[in-house]
């Protein structure tokens, strides 16, 4: 008989879930009390949350419990980084029906801790709750080591904007699936397990970036949020965005414009900020440039190639 989280418990899945967390110099107090303590160095703790619910973000028949714990984690850590900070803890709420198998539950929390030692982060608590559908929320924590955090108010007249990481992967997995496919394989695993360059976000902050951002609901809609915040304009060339082969190959086969993959496509969290031109880091791909709004281009604008884009920008939460 498959075990489920009715036969198993709260207090059985919770045993289940903390046994052999890991811990570091951060973590002070772990799970089993009340609450965690989490060393704060300089003072100061970026915070970021993020829900993932069944049937509107993830679909178990398109993703396995591994790929939507990885996800869940990787989402929240990419804010994190964004900030120019350093990830160093997360805690988790779990939802989900009693007659949910406690094996898919283990693999939840099996991805949640394998994204999260790649940045060296530690699960130190959370929450568990009968729901009718599976629910993940993660709080994700980090320490900006004595910087100023990187906010998406500082993009400044005359800066670039680069990028670095995956751009519109994710959403031709999506709509790959959406279409009944698997393939190609890449595009479809990168919709199931975003890859953020965590490192990229610190680095972009000693670099000296006055504006950051992870891309989370499209490159367009990532960058209105930094034009808004720092009242410019932001103009994107097209002819710096490479359009991967992958990408080309789900265009052609479903009519899409392969570009639009990259302006308007989100969940890889990528990396997007402005640099002075000087400061831009080895390895970032400058693809705008930031100036001031007049009348025809009003401050919180963003173009490309000069000119409004047609389409929607990216993805927006209650849009019908």
């Amino acid at each position: 008989m498959t075990e489920t989280l009715g036969s198993t418990g709260e207090f059985g899945l919770i045993e289940a879930l903390t046994k052999g967390l890991s811990t570091s110099e951060d973590v002070l107090v772990g799970p089993g009390d009340d609450a965690a303590v989490v060393a704060v160095p300089d003072g100061r703790m970026v915070i970021t949350t993020d829900l993932l619910v069944e049937g509107r973000h993830f679909r178990r028949d398109w993703s396995s419990a591994y790929d939507v714990g990885r996800k869940a984690a990787a989402q929240n850590l990419a804010d994190v980084v964004a900030m120019g900070a350093r990830p160093t803890s997360m805690v988790v709420g779990f939802g989900a029906p009693a007659d949910l198998a406690t094996a898919w539950a283990l693999e939840l929390n099996q991805g949640l801790a394998d994204e999260c030692e790649l940045v060296d982060v530690h699960i130190v608590g959370g929450d568990t709750v009968q729901s009718d559908k599976i629910v993940v929320s993660v709080t994700a924590f980090g320490s900006l080591d004595g910087r100023a955090p990187v906010l998406r108010s500082g993009a400044r007249p005359g800066d670039e904007v680069a990028y670095i990481g995956r751009l519109g992967w994710a959403e031709a997995g999506y709509t790959v699936l959406t279409r009944g496919f698997r393939s190609p394989r890449s595009v479809v695993e990168a919709h199931r397990r975003p890859q953020p360059p965590y490192v990229e976000g610190p680095r972009a902050a000693l670099a000296g970036a006055s504006s950051l951002c992870d891309v989370s609901d499209g490159l367009l809609a990532d960058l209105g949020h930094i034009a808004t915040r720092s009242q410019v304009v932001i103009d994107v060339h097209s002819h710096a965005l490479a359009v991967p082969e992958p990408l080309q190959a789900v265009a052609a086969a479903t009519g899409v414009d392969a570009l639009k993959f990259v302006l308007t496509g989100g969940e890889d969290h990528a990396l997007v900020g402005t640099f002075e031109p000087a400061d831009v880091p080895e390895g970032w791909t400058v693809i705008g440039s930031v100036a001031e709004g007049n009348e025809e281009r009003p401050a919180g604008t963003v173009t490309v190639d000069g000119a409004a884009y047609a389409e929607e920008s990216g993805h927006a939460h209650f849009r019908s």
